[in-house]
């Protein structure tokens, strides 16, 4: 392997000369350099073991050998673009569409979750003939121009918000404006997005979409409060637009009740658009976009082809259809369902033992563990959120990462074959860890 040609020190060397500095590493100060990986372990290059937490796209867990083989069979076989017929393709979009409500029934294949959101963009606008689309705040969609322009994560800090881009509060009971003793979150929270629509008809524009992850992510892991997509989508509907469900995180079982995070929001809802992307090649780069008849035809009634080079191509077909049956021989979902609820069990356990956590919520093997400087103020504790992750990945080889606006939250997506044992790990060390940091700040303020 090339990679144990170099050194670490010289791998790290030729990355800062040769690969923008934009491109982050994990634990840049001492990044793991990983070679080799199986399950939910990762390797580095003296072969210590690390637990990984955080691989949500190696979804079915690192190099499963069903899928490698499936990859490799077919690479050696055929590999081409969609133009020719093949069968991967419509047996692929045939294994998906099983998997979702019946009006969603036409696919678009493409490479990333970042194509899967500007598609979903285009369809949207093309159908309703509308332009302005409607995000939650603390959003991210993509990497893509057209995603940046509505992700707040990111344009707030480049050039700022554009003037048919307009951001809905985030759903968070906990940090939001409407906390967990409101009477109807859901409710309240949807009609904020009705207010905004208000607005937006009073300058005179239209909305052609409301756009937003199942559970948003970079938010901080938010558990969208019952009710809530469901009446957004009536709003949203009246006013002419569409309804996008991002699940290029959430999707394919990682909630455990549900193959599709959407669904947790009652089985008559049904987005008008879902695009789908990092779990589904479990590290192949393969992206998905399916939605109604009515919105396809509308796309193909402009008269300009749509092609992807890449996108559906055989392989990444065989790539998804092994993914699929790993999901359902492993009973994977089911795991994520046991685990998970294993997993925020044991944090709700610890958050009575130490004030710093403020808050636990997840569904599956999606968790989110807050950590505040003050309980009643819910202060955000972003320091001490890095020193936990920093000291878990020195002390005890286990990956996690942090997420939130503030940074202040730990953020738990492992591949979905995280077992009862890992949870049980990640719970008592990160335990001692807080014991240990309370202890200092007790110290602290004593020598005061």
């Amino acid at each position: 392997m090339a990679s144990e040609l170099l050194r670490k020190e010289e791998t790290l060397t030729m990355r800062r000369q040769l690969i923008g500095q934009s491109c982050r590493l994990f634990y840049s100060d001492d990044p793991v350099k990983i070679v080799r990986a199986r399950g939910q372990y990762i390797f580095d290059e003296n072969d210590k073991r690390y637990l990984d937490c955080i691989s949500n796209v190696h979804h079915v867990g690192h190099c499963h050998p069903s899928v490698t083989k499936a990859a490799t069979d077919q690479m050696e076989l055929l590999n081409t673009n969609t133009r020719f017929l093949h069968d991967n393709l419509v047996l692929y979009a045939d294994r998906l569409a099983a998997t979702l409500p019946e009006r969603l029934s036409v696919f678009y294949f493409v490479n990333s979750g970042s194509e899967a959101n500007d598609l979903a963009l285009r369809l949207a606008q093309q159908y309703t003939q509308h332009e302005d689309v409607i995000v939650l705040d603390h959003a991210y969609h993509g990497h893509l121009m057209s995603l940046i322009d509505i992700s707040p994560y990111k344009f707030r800090k480049l050039n700022g918000q554009k003037e048919w881009v307009h951001v809905a509060p985030l759903p968070d009971t906990y940090r939001g404006i409407y906390k967990e003793d409101e009477p109807n979150p859901g409710l309240s929270y949807a009609d904020t997005v009705k207010d905004l629509i208000e607005v937006v008809h009073r300058k005179g524009r239209k909305i052609s979409a409301f756009f937003a992850e199942s559970m948003p992510s970079v938010g901080g892991q938010i558990i969208l409060p019952e009710g809530y997509s469901a009446k957004v989508a009536e709003y949203v509907r009246s006013a002419g637009g569409v309804f996008v469900a991002d699940e290029v995180q959430t999707g394919f079982g990682r909630v455990g009740s549900h193959f599709w995070a959407f669904q947790m929001q009652g089985a008559d809802f049904c987005p008008d658009i879902v695009t789908m992307g990092k779990p589904m090649g479990n590290g192949h780069p393969i992206a998905c976009v399916v939605t109604t008849v009515e919105i396809a035809s509308a796309f193909t009634a402009n008269g300009v082809e749509y092609f992807n080079t890449f996108g559906g191509n055989p392989v990444s077909c065989a790539i998804g259809l092994a993914v699929l049956d790993v999901i359902e021989k492993e009973d994977l979902k089911g795991n994520a369902k046991r685990v998970g609820a294993h997993l925020k069990d044991l944090f709700t356990r610890l958050k009575s033992r130490h004030e710093i956590i403020g808050d636990v919520r997840g569904a599956g093997l999606f968790v989110g563990v807050e950590l505040v400087e003050d309980r009643e103020l819910r202060t955000p504790a972003t320091k001490t959120a890095a020193q936990v992750v920093k000291r878990l990945k020195m002390e005890d080889r286990i990956c996690v990462s942090t997420d939130g606006p503030w940074e202040s939250v730990l953020k738990f997506k492992p591949p979905m074959c995280f077992n009862m044992e890992d949870a049980e790990l990640v719970v008592h060390c990160i335990d001692r860890i807080l014991t240990d940091i309370e202890a200092n700040m007790k110290l602290e303020k004593e020598d005061i």
